[in-house]
């Protein structure tokens, strides 16, 4: 917590917070009790408490750390705190009724608001609002998974009809840029307004020349490696991606099936694969073999971040410093799922690049570990417990909130994960 953003303004972080309550509670709205609760499974908690997790963690930081006010639900410690209890107990706990849960969501979001607006906006609670608006962002992306994974309703926003196999680009779909590379700095500036602590600090890097491609890969790309054996051929996966394959069973992405021909499942829907989108739900170890069957690689993350920013002016977005709008990247559920690869023109990067931020989520070939000097946030769990563990992801999402979204922003998860939005581009092997 070593930024500030004086500029910002009250009305500004109010609307955040209402906008981020209303999408959480327009997530959930239309779900019954029971699918409130859903199965236990390792990769989903139960979305009744999930969305009371969401808003915890808000009064926690906000409220009673920043704005030094008692607990508006004093069993909120026991029953939310997700460093405290396990993921296998989430379905065992007490848990308040649906509408007491609503309610708690509105009573927090409704305190938060008064305290903006009644009292003293200090650097520190400009910060605590951020941290937990940015949070409950990324489990709004993450409940849109869980509605996918459990094969409910498609969530319904009111938002203007995209269609997603618009601007078709067969060219653009196959053509790579070449990268002078150079001494990058990687990560956040130290004068950055708001990052969080994986970002800090910007380091110098050198990265070699490399060529990568301009567009994520398609589903039809990667149907051909399926329709090819891909998933049948151990010399094309990594010794553990081997393992999690036959373990796993798996033959093909997680959400297709063959039926006269490839079919994609949309939350509830079956469709016939639509070759030109960017193919979506696939882990680490899928994007890696591959790369492996089309003689090509997945880029470390200082090479996405070269590609996304330039080398010689480091960009806040791949276009400039223009926030996100919707005619540069497939963000905040604009398309309800992912679209054509060459779409987004005006969101290209200066080297020609499309869609590095929006669509899919990119899996990088870098594990996720700290930058040098990392020094964690007040929320120390953010990123810590998965240094080592888990795989950097680039470039934000269909379902990912614009207002989160830069360069330097790092994801990861572990490489078996397949309910993520999560696709990737290639880049060319280096010569031996």
């Amino acid at each position: 917590m070593d930024n500030s953003d004086r500029a910002i303004s009250v009305d500004v972080l109010s609307a955040w917070v209402r906008d981020a309550r209303a999408r959480t509670l327009g997530l959930v709205a239309d779900l019954d009790d029971e699918q409130l609760m859903g199965p236990r499974l390792p990769i989903v908690n139960p979305l009744l408490w999930e969305i009371a997790h969401a808003t915890w963690f808000q009064e926690r930081w906000v409220l009673q750390y920043a704005g030094h006010k008692n607990p508006i639900d004093a069993e909120g410690s026991r029953l939310f705190d997700s460093i405290a209890i396990d993921h296998e107990v989430r379905h065992d706990l007490p848990l308040p009724s649906r509408e007491s849960t609503f309610s708690y969501l509105e009573q927090v979001r409704d305190a938060v608001v008064e305290l903006l607006e009644q009292g003293e906006l200090t650097d520190e609670l400009i910060y605590f609002v951020k941290l937990s608006v940015f949070h409950e962002d990324m489990h709004t992306e993450a409940i849109t998974y869980t509605r996918q994974t459990l094969a409910y309703p498609a969530p319904a926003f009111d938002a203007e009809p995209y269609d997603p196999i618009a601007e078709p680009d067969a060219d653009r779909m196959s053509a790579d840029v070449e990268q002078p590379g150079g001494m990058l700095e990687v990560g956040a500036a130290r004068d950055a307004v708001f990052v969080f602590d994986s970002e800090k600090w910007a380091h110098p890097v050198r990265v070699e020349p490399f060529s990568i491609a301009t567009t994520a890969v398609s589903q039809g790309q990667f149907a051909a490696f399926v329709d090819d054996g891909g998933y049948r051929r151990p010399e094309l996966w990594s010794e553990e991606g081997w393992r999690w394959r036959t373990q796993g069973g798996a033959r093909h992405p997680v959400y297709w099936k063959h039926d006269g021909g490839w079919l994609r499942r949309h939350f509830d829907e079956w469709r016939p694969l639509e070759p030109q989108l960017a193919v979506i739900h696939v882990n680490w170890f899928e994007a890696d073999a591959y790369c492996r069957w089309a003689g090509r690689r997945l880029p470390v993350e200082a090479e996405w971040e070269l590609a996304a920013s330039s080398i010689s002016v480091k960009r806040h977005y791949p276009w400039g410093e223009v926030t996100p709008a919707a005619a540069h990247a497939n963000l905040d559920w604009q398309a309800m799922g992912p679209v054509t690869t060459t779409a987004h023109a005006a969101g290209d990067c200066l080297c020609g690049c499309r869609q590095m931020i929006g669509n899919v989520w990119e899996w990088t070939a870098t594990t996720f570990h700290p930058y040098p000097g990392f020094a964690a946030d007040p929320y120390k769990e953010y990123s810590r417990p998965c240094f080592g563990k888990c795989k950097v992801l680039r470039g934000g999402c269909w379902a990912t909130r614009s207002r989160l979204m830069r360069n330097t922003w790092r994801n990861f998860y572990r490489p078996d994960r397949r309910d993520v939005f999560a696709g990737f581009r290639t880049c060319a092997c280096c010569d031996p």
